[in-house]
């Protein structure tokens, strides 16, 4: 074989390597983090009980979830799915993640009552999931995650 046809094959060879449309091409810089005033707007704008709730004690709470769960945008799956966007998204519904047949089928939408029902224990939630956690018993703790949840995963209340 002569060197332009190996040229040719490498090339080729490399080509087939990239990514695929739509991939790996540079997105949107990230938002920047919101400030502590911005926080402390959103957590009061919304409804109760989460306009009650302690973003500190969640962000802490949360930190048993950030082994399987991203919260950024654009962030990537993990064990769980990422959770940016999560509320009034359909459940099972986030591309790219294989969730269990219980969850592609659950047929509702994550607001903040179903994921506190969620936290508390996910298996008896949902059974079939294949969400080992073993859940969230204190309700307050709960209430924090949801609120932390919301102020951080770019939730925007209905009009």
């Amino acid at each position: 074989m002569n060197r332009s046809a190996l040229i040719v094959f490498a090339t080729l060879g490399l080509a087939a390597c990239g990514p695929k449309s739509g991939e790996g091409e540079p997105s949107a810089p990230p938002r920047p983090a919101p400030t502590p005033e911005q926080q402390a707007a959103q957590l009061a704008a919304l409804p109760a009980p989460w306009n009650q709730a302690d973003l500190d004690n969640g962000r802490r709470v949360f930190a048993r979830c950030r082994s399987c769960h991203t919260i950024t945008e654009g962030g990537p799956n993990m064990t769980g799915p990422n959770l940016y966007g999560v509320f009034g998204r359909r459940a099972g519904a986030r591309p790219d993640y294989d969730y269990s047949t219980a969850l592609e089928q659950a047929g509702f939408v994550w607001d903040g009552e179903r994921l506190d029902h969620w936290l508390e224990n996910p298996r008896t939630f949902l059974r079939g999931t294949k969400m080992s956690f073993a859940g969230i018993p204190d309700a307050e703790d709960r209430r924090d995650v949801v609120a932390f949840l919301k102020v951080e995963t770019g939730y925007a209340p209905p009009p």
